[in-house]
């Protein structure tokens, strides 16, 4: 008798992929997850996100603890994809991108960030304010129950991918 669970991860087919480039196009905000350099547990917080490509940009204070923590630590996961308005919310498509921050421009992005993003106008310019873009080294993809999918970052390259 044998105790071994077959792999809930499926082989990554052309419906995950395209499932994972429309998450990242519509993506407008995302969950952050760091480190905390004080204490090393995870840490959380909801941030704006924009598009270079396929790779996310967010746009941070360099006084909140997110943006300390990345600045110490870059390894990072944004998840992206929000609950639609009926249903249980788990059973909604998801993906986890596993990321590293590294600065960008943040005049290069300007234009294209406040195009998403109009209120940020109040704040873009803030000295404090740096802009991160978060390489994405791998990403997760959870389509609903039961399909559960692992993506590199050529995945999410394609037709629908955000420019």
């Amino acid at each position: 008798m044998t105790n071994e669970r077959p792999d809930p991860i499926r082989p990554t087919d052309d419906a995950a992929r395209e499932l994972g480039r429309r998450l990242v196009q519509d993506a407008r905000f995302g969950a952050l997850g760091v480190v905390d350099p004080d204490t090393q547990s995870p840490l959380v917080t909801r941030v704006a996100v924009g598009w270079a490509g396929t790779a996310p940009l967010i746009l941070v204070s360099t006084l909140a603890m997110h943006t300390r923590a990345l600045l110490a630590n870059p390894a990072s996961s944004l998840l992206v994809g929000e609950p639609g308005p009926k249903g249980d919310p788990l059973t909604h498509p998801r993906l986890t991108l596993v990321t590293r921050a590294e600065q960008a421009d943040k005049a290069d992005h300007r234009e294209g960030w406040l195009s998403q993003h109009p209120k940020a106008k109040l704040y873009f310019n803030f000295s404090d304010f740096i802009l991160l873009r978060l390489a994405v080294r791998g990403a997760y993809l959870n389509g609903g129950f039961g399909q559960a999918y692992r993506l590199v970052p050529e995945d999410l390259m394609g037709p629908s991918a955000a420019g």
